[in-house]
C-alpha cells in the first residue's frame, strides 16, 4: 500500500511539474499544429466553410513557410482520414527512390557505408511527394477552391513571418550546413551574417513565387515547368540523380488503413510503407492483457511492460516492414492478438530481456527527429491526421535555386546496408533495401481512434524512431491513465527501439530511485532533452473537442 501511494504521489508530482499550455476546447472545429500561424490559417479555412481536408491542405502549405525545418513542399507524408459517417481512407505520398538509385549507392568499394552520404546533400534526396499528395486529397475529399487554400501561404511567404525563439535558434544552428550545401545562395540566412533572433521578419520571395505557381497550376506547377526545371538543374549542378522523368511520374497512392482493436477502442493507422500503423497496433495488443490502469504510469511494472513490448515490436519492424509494392509484408500476422501474446511470453518482471536475445517473429511463407504533424476535426466530424517530413531537421540542407525550398534527405530511411543503423539508429533488412521507384520505410504514425463507432481521438507526432512510442504513450495516457489531452501530450516520455539496447528518457520521467531499481534488473538509461511534439484532439462525451499542443515546441491549438 505504501508503494502504491508513493507511485501516486510521483504521478501527480509529474503532472504538476510539466509545463502546460492552457487546456483549450472548441465546439465547431479544431486545428492543432506545430506553428501558431499555420493553426490559425487552418482554423480560418474551417470558419469559411472548408472541411478538415481543406484545412489540412492550407496548413501544409503554411507550414512550408512557417516551419521550414519540417513543413515542406520538398518532402512527403501520410494522411489518415475518417469522414463523419465513419468511412476511413489512407493516402501515401511518401517520397520515392529515383530511377537511377541502386542498392549499394551509399557503400564504398569495400562494402562499408560512406558516412553522411545518405543523410546530407544532393545524394540523400528522394523524389518529393507532398504537392502530389495535397492535390490528390483535395481532389477526392476537399470542398473549397484550391486557390483559396494556397493564398494564405503565399501571403505569409511574401509578407514575411515573424520568427519565434525556437525557429530563430533552429535556423542559426543550421547556418554552417546551409552555406556548405548551397554556395553562393542566401536562403534562410540573415542579412550581413548576423544571427536570427525572435521577432525578426523572414521573407521568402522565391518560395512565394513557387507557391503561387502551385496555386495556379496545382501539382503541375511543381512536377513540371519552371519548378521541375529548377530541381533538375540543382541535381545536375551537384551530380544528383533525380530526373525530369522521376518528377513527372510521381503519384500519391491510396491504401487501406490498418484497423486493430484495443479493448473497446478501434485504432486506425497508416499501413506500410509506414511502419507506424502496424507497430502501434502491435504495441497495444501486447500491453492489453496487463493492468496498466491499476498500476499507473509511474510504476515499475508499467514501465517494464511497455519497454519489453517496444523492444519486440522494433525487432519485427527491422525485419518485416517495407514498401508493400516491392515486398510481401505480413501485416495480418503481425497485428494478430495470438502473435502478440506469444511475443510477450518470454517477458520476466525480475529481469530485462536482452535485445541480443530478441529476434523478429517467424511466419511461414515470408522471407527523424524532425518531422511535423497536424490534427484537424471540422464541425461535421470529419477528421484528418497527417504527418509530413523532410526527415532530418531541414532535410538535405539543399535549397532549390530560384524556387526557395528545401529538399528532403529521405533516402537515409532505406537500409543502406543490412544490419547497419540509419540516422535514428534504426536497423534495417532486405525488406527495406534501396530499389528504383521504391518508397522508403517510415516511422510516421498518424492515428485516429474510435470508441463504440464514434470518433474519439486524432493524434500524431514528429520524432524519427520515437514517433511510434510517443503516440503509443499518449494514447495510453488518455485511454488508460485518465489524463486530459493536454496532460497526455505534456507528460514526460521514454523510448526503447530494440537496438541500441537502452531506454532514452526525458528529464523527470523516472526518479533516481526507480532508475536504480530498474538498472538492477538489467535496464540501461540514456537521458535526452525532449522526445516528440505531439498534436492531439480528444472528442469529449458532450461532443466538444479538447486539444493538446506540445510545449516542447511552438505547437498551438486553434478552435472555435
Amino acid at each position: 500500500m505504501t508503494k502504491y501511494f508513493l507511485l501516486l504521489t510521483l504521478h501527480f508530482s509529474l503532472l504538476a511539474q510539466i509545463t502546460q499550455k492552457p487546456l483549450l476546447e472548441g465546439k465547431n472545429g479544431m486545428v492543432v499544429s506545430t506553428h501558431p500561424a499555420a493553426s490559425e490559417i487552418g482554423l480560418a479555412i474551417l470558419k469559411n466553410g472548408g472541411n478538415a481536408v481543406d484545412a489540412a491542405v492550407a496548413v501544409n502549405f503554411a507550414l512550408a513557410v512557417a516551419h521550414p525545418s519540417a513543413g515542406n513542399i520538398g518532402g512527403g507524408g501520410f494522411l489518415v482520414y475518417r469522414d463523419k459517417s465513419g468511412a476511413v481512407k489512407a493516402l501515401d505520398y511518401r517520397e520515392k527512390a529515383p530511377l537511377a538509385a541502386s542498392r549499394d549507392m551509399y557503400l564504398d568499394p569495400e562494402g562499408n557505408i560512406i558516412p553522411g552520404k545518405s543523410m546530407t546533400g544532393i545524394f540523400s534526396v528522394g523524389v518529393p511527394g507532398t504537392v502530389a499528395g495535397m492535390q490528390e486529397m483535395h481532389a477526392k475529399l476537399g470542398r473549397l477552391p484550391w486557390e483559396a487554400l494556397l493564398k494564405p501561404a503565399v501571403a505569409l511567404a511574401r509578407n514575411g513571418l515573424v520568427l519565434t525563439e525556437k525557429e530563430a535558434r533552429g535556423l542559426n544552428r543550421q547556418r554552417t550546413e546551409f552555406i556548405k550545401e548551397n554556395p553562393g545562395k542566401n536562403y534562410l540566412l540573415s542579412a550581413e551574417g548576423k544571427e536570427w533572433k525572435a521577432g525578426d521578419l523572414l521573407v521568402q520571395e522565391d518560395l512565394a513565387n513557387t507557391l503561387e505557381l502551385i496555386l495556379r497550376k496545382k501539382a503541375k506547377g511543381f512536377y513540371k515547368g519552371p519548378t521541375a526545371r529548377n530541381i533538375v538543374r540543382e541535381m545536375k549542378s551537384k551530380n544528383g540523380i533525380i530526373s525530369k522523368k522521376d518528377l513527372r511520374h510521381y503519384q500519391a497512392v491510396w491504401r487501406t488503413p490498418i484497423k486493430s482493436q484495443y479493448k473497446n477502442y478501434q485504432i486506425i493507422g497508416m499501413p506500410p510503407p509506414s511502419s507506424g500503423g502496424v507497430a502501434l497496433a502491435q504495441l497495444l495488443q501486447m500491453v492489453a492483457p496487463y493492468s496498466l490502469k491499476n498500476w499507473g504510469p509511474t510504476s515499475d511494472s508499467t514501465i517494464q511492460v511497455m519497454v519489453e513490448a517496444e523492444r519486440r515490436v522494433y525487432a519485427d519492424r527491422a525485419k518485416w516492414l517495407g514498401d508493400p509494392d516491392f515486398v510481401k509484408v505480413p501485416v495480418a500476422e503481425l497485428i494478430d492478438s495470438t502473435y502478440a501474446t506469444s511475443r510477450m511470453s518470454s517477458m520476466n518482471f525480475n529481469q530485462a530481456t536482452k535485445s541480443s536475445d530478441i529476434q523478429a517473429g517467424v511466419f511461414p511463407g515470408y522471407e527523424s527527429p524532425e518531422t511535423t504533424h497536424y490534427s484537424i476535426v471540422d464541425r461535421e466530424g470529419n477528421a484528418v491526421s497527417i504527418t509530413t517530413t523532410l526527415n532530418n531537421s531541414y532535410g538535405s540542407k539543399v535549397f532549390v535555386g530560384g524556387s526557395g525550398f528545401l529538399l528532403n534527405d529521405e533516402m537515409d530511411d532505406f537500409s543502406a546496408k543490412a544490419g547497419a543503423p540509419n540516422l535514428y539508429g534504426l536497423i534495417g533488412s532486405k525488406a527495406n533495401e534501396i530499389q528504383p521507384n521504391k518508397r522508403m520505410l517510415s516511422s510516421m504514425t498518424p492515428t485516429i481512434v474510435e470508441e463504440n463507432g464514434k470518433l474519439k481521438m486524432v493524434v500524431g507526432t514528429p520524432g524519427g524512431s520515437t514517433i511510434i512510442t510517443s503516440v503509443f504513450q499518449v494514447v495510453l495516457n488518455t485511454l488508460e491513465m485518465g489524463m486530459n489531452m493536454q496532460q497526455a501530450v505534456e507528460y514526460p516520455r521514454f523510448h526503447h527501439q530494440w537496438l541500441p539496447d537502452k531506454i532514452t528518457s526525458e528529464p523527470n520521467r523516472f526518479s533516481a530511485e526507480q532508475q536504480v531499481r530498474l538498472q538492477s534488473k538489467g535496464y540501461t538509461f540514456a537521458p535526452v532533452s525532449a522526445i516528440g511534439l505531439v498534436e492531439g484532439i480528444l472528442v469529449l462525451p458532450n461532443g466538444n473537442l479538447q486539444g493538446g499542443a506540445d510545449s516542447r515546441g511552438d505547437d498551438t491549438v486553434s478552435a472555435y
